[in-house]
């Protein structure tokens, strides 16, 4: 039997519907029982008979910090993917980033060799590839530098991917898929579903940095030959375009119908915009929307190639500009 981790998230949910699809045996770990709904609007997405498919699914409620409700989920269990992971790039929540990230990535390692599974893939992201020299393409090769000043969030997806590779030395097979930003439909309240939503209401500014885009489908069809295959301890970028967040958000707009951006959104425009976001929080609370490093990453100029999963598995992506289109127009169906 298949464990699934995060299953209520927007991979864990795409994953779901395509292992119970391929006619496979499932048991999907969720935390928050209000969250459910996600996998029946995900699957609603693809199929009207979202009910036969959510129920061929054995749920288990179980958090990934509780060991013994987790143990009590391994049992049987002979393949993992692992999907669940907290993501934020607000300074105030790097305690509970690494508890979630790091110690609930160590607790899954430690089950999966406690119960011998066969093989476990592990989500990770394009967070946790280091930064390059001038120019230089990211590959799975590009080296990490913990003196730099890293997100909190890739310090922390860095560390669950430590977990990994420790659980390798000790017998476990692997395999660590670093997706770039994901695009797909179904969850709209946060995620890249919220950016849909965004632009739904408008979007004036765009900025001057560069994007790596997949679509989610790509992400759950590659995992699965994967962990299918003969590769093992190996990981693998997966990023389908290179594109501008000029032509990404001006490609979003249109998919929900809206105005394309038109006006660049200046270094000082974003520096005042990320201190006024900090000076909100502190005066009232409300989750923070952009940070520094957000800030960093929306100007920064980065390009990532994916030609050793293209090679590994003959692997050809689909368009991006097809998915931001189709998952734009599952978004107006929504509204």
């Amino acid at each position: 039997m298949i464990l699934v981790t995060g299953g209520t998230g927007l991979v864990g949910a795409h994953l779901l519907y395509k292992l119970i699809g391929n006619g496979e045996n499932v048991r999907a770990i969720f935390r928050n029982d209000k969250k459910l709904i996600n996998v029946k609007t995900v699957f609603n997405t693809y199929t009207q008979d979202e009910d036969t498919f959510f129920n061929s699914i054995e749920w288990f409620k179980a958090d990934l910090l509780d060991i013994p409700s987790l143990t009590e989920a391994f049992k049987g269990i002979t393949h993992v993917y692992h999907c669940a992971a907290f993501v934020s790039f607000e300074p105030d929540k790097y305690h509970i980033l690494r508890k979630t990230n790091i110690e609930g990535t160590a607790n899954i390692v430690n089950l999966c060799l406690a119960f011998n599974v066969e093989k476990l893939c592990h989500v990770s992201s394009i967070a946790t590839l280091g930064t390059p020299a001038k120019n230089e393409t990211i590959t799975e090769t590009t080296h990490w530098n913990p003196e730099l000043e890293n997100s909190i969030y890739a310090i922390t997806k860095y560390g669950a991917e430590m977990e990994i590779w420790r659980g390798t030395q000790e017998g476990l097979d692997a395999v660590i898929v670093n997706p770039g930003v994901i695009i797909g439909a179904g969850i709209w309240r946060y995620g890249t579903g919220a950016l849909f939503k965004r632009a739904h209401h408008g979007l004036s500014y765009y900025t001057s940095g560069t994007v790596g885009l997949v679509a989610v489908e790509d992400v759950t069809a590659i995992m699965i030959q994967l962990l299918k295959s003969d590769i093992k301890n190996e990981r693998f970028v997966l990023v389908a375009k290179n594109w501008t967040y000029k032509t990404f958000l001006q490609t979003l707009a249109t998919s929900v119908g809206s105005s394309p951006p038109q006006k660049l959104a200046s270094p000082f425009l974003l520096n005042i915009a990320w201190k006024l976001d900090w000076l909100t929080y502190k005066l009232t609370g409300k989750r923070r929307q952009l940070t520094r490093h957000l800030v960093k990453s929306l100007q920064s100029e980065t390009t990532y190639s994916s030609n050793k999963i293209e090679t590994a598995l003959n692997y050809k992506f689909k368009p991006i500009h097809e998915t931001i289109m189709f998952t734009g127009a599952q978004f107006q169906k929504s509204v």
